[in-house]
């Protein structure tokens, strides 16, 4: 069966009323942070998640604490997502990318990558968010995009996996992960304004504020 969203109104809406906050079960997130106004002086917290399609803890992160915090502080937080993790680059004609998870998840990560690029990271989050909830992440990756970003066709996003273009991005985060210094241990990977990762990737609880403290 199809995924189906939380609630009828996408998530930039979740905080307009009180009656689309029940509905959208974020009435004490969106009652805590109603009478705080985002300072326009202060610069955005870059927030850039490392991860995998298919991992199980970075499945639960997504969804249970880091969309949850994006929808109520996107205002304030730039987020980067790279879809890849402890993937490897190989010499293979069948496959350039090795997965932890194994070929489905190169192929996850690669349809994401491919969504990320095709309608920016907002939308793609939305996509990507609905996608992780889903029983079967691949099987939910078509019926995720034509619910939160229609104007994308799903053949656009299959061209860029199986051409050029797919690898060229895989190829651009596996760079990026490669940069981490220090290099990551373990995904999910969290780091904030460039800086070492905060106590999510340990595995303490988080809650990103407006102040952007952890």
């Amino acid at each position: 069966s199809h995924p189906k969203p939380a609630c009828r109104y996408p998530p930039s809406q979740w905080c307009r009323s009180l009656e689309i906050a029940i509905e959208c079960k974020v009435q004490k997130q969106c009652m805590e942070l109603g009478a705080i106004k985002p300072n326009q002086t202060v610069p955005r917290v870059a927030l850039t998640l490392y991860y995998e399609s298919l991992c199980p803890d970075c499945r639960r992160f997504i969804t249970k604490q880091l969309f949850p915090t994006w929808t109520m502080l996107q205002d304030i937080m730039s987020l980067t997502l790279v879809p890849y993790g402890n993937a490897k680059e190989v010499l293979s004609v069948n496959s350039p990318f090795s997965c932890q998870h194994g070929e489905p998840e190169c192929r996850g990560n690669m349809i994401q990558a491919c969504i990320i690029h095709l309608t920016g990271t907002s939308l793609a989050f939305q996509v990507i968010y609905c996608m992780e909830s889903a029983a079967n992440v691949l099987n939910a990756a078509e019926p995720c995009l034509q619910l939160y970003a229609p104007s994308v066709s799903w053949a656009a996003v299959d061209a860029c996996v199986t051409g050029r273009l797919g690898y060229k991005l895989m190829h651009g985060y596996a760079v990026m992960t490669r940069a981490l210094n220090p290099a990551h241990t373990h995904v999910p990977w969290v780091t904030i304004d460039g800086g070492v990762k905060p106590p999510v990737c340990t595995g303490a609880p988080v809650k990103l504020s407006r102040s952007g403290c952890l």
